[in-house]
């Protein structure tokens, strides 16, 4: 319910909202499908609708052959830009489609052909909601603002924010979590990211990250963030020294 209702799906009387019944007819997550809606505000509703389609099959894209793991992380890492993981996704797609969706190309980078496939199924069964709902599908590749605000219009509540001891704490419930070694971001230290999903290994880390700003949170989410304490000192003098090992402890984890 809490959820719900900070996504505007629900009112106080916890009866569902004209966004809630909007939300109601795309068969997803209630934080993908706010971020849908939201992308018309933002005119990138085909962007998002390949982001959250990729995110559907997020952890089976890239294959990494033990004989290969070099090749493998090279070709991953061929695919990030600025803005974090959710765009790279966007750009793999993107390249993909360039090819006329062949299969050979996956091939050569490392992906799998087959979750690819998946995404694409995934994004026509969208495309066809959103006509449904009368969102018009309206295309803006170069406005990665745009895009992460309304990653963030849905993800609002998986935010963390950089914290003194080298890690990253979750806004909602203050808990310590790190990026992926995976990330696009893993050598950035962005003041605020929004995160997919958690995942537990030897520590809590955050898969498929984004960096915002901290005012965006107010601008999608001001209902959620009038109240809370976001700090709007974002110049970050120096970068705590724990860093450096926290980075060497991840790269052990990993190795």
């Amino acid at each position: 319910f809490e959820q719900l209702y900070a996504l505007g799906a629900l009112n106080h009387k916890v009866e569902l909202t004209k966004l809630g019944r909007r939300m109601a007819e795309f068969p997803l997550d209630p934080m993908l499908s706010k971020t849908i809606l939201a992308s018309e505000t933002y005119k990138c509703s085909a962007e998002i609708l390949t982001i959250v389609s990729m995110l559907s099959v997020n952890n089976s894209i890239f294959f990494r052959p033990k004989d290969k793991t070099l090749l493998a992380d090279t070709a991953r890492q061929a695919f990030f830009v600025p803005g974090g993981d959710h765009i790279a996704l966007l750009n793999v797609y993107n390249q993909w489609k360039d090819t006329n969706f062949a299969t050979q190309w996956c091939y050569e980078n490392f992906i799998q052909f087959r979750s690819m496939n998946r995404a694409r199924q995934v994004r026509d069964q969208l495309e066809a909601l959103m006509e449904r709902v009368e969102i018009e599908i309206q295309s803006n590749p170069a406005d990665t603002i745009g895009i992460r605000k309304s990653i963030c219009a849905g993800f609002f509540y998986h935010t963390a924010k950089f914290s003194k001891n080298g890690m990253y704490k979750t806004i909602r419930h203050q808990q310590s979590v790190l990026i992926h070694p995976n990330s696009a971001l893993f050598d950035q230290i962005p003041r605020y990211v929004i995160y997919f999903e958690l995942v537990l290994t030897t520590k809590e880390y955050m898969r498929q990250v984004i960096e915002i700003e901290n005012e965006w949170l107010r601008e999608t989410a001001p209902h959620f963030y009038k109240t809370k304490k976001l700090d709007d000192d974002d110049k970050v003098k120096k970068m705590p020294k724990v860093l450096g090992k926290i980075k060497a402890e991840l790269e052990r984890n990993y190795s």
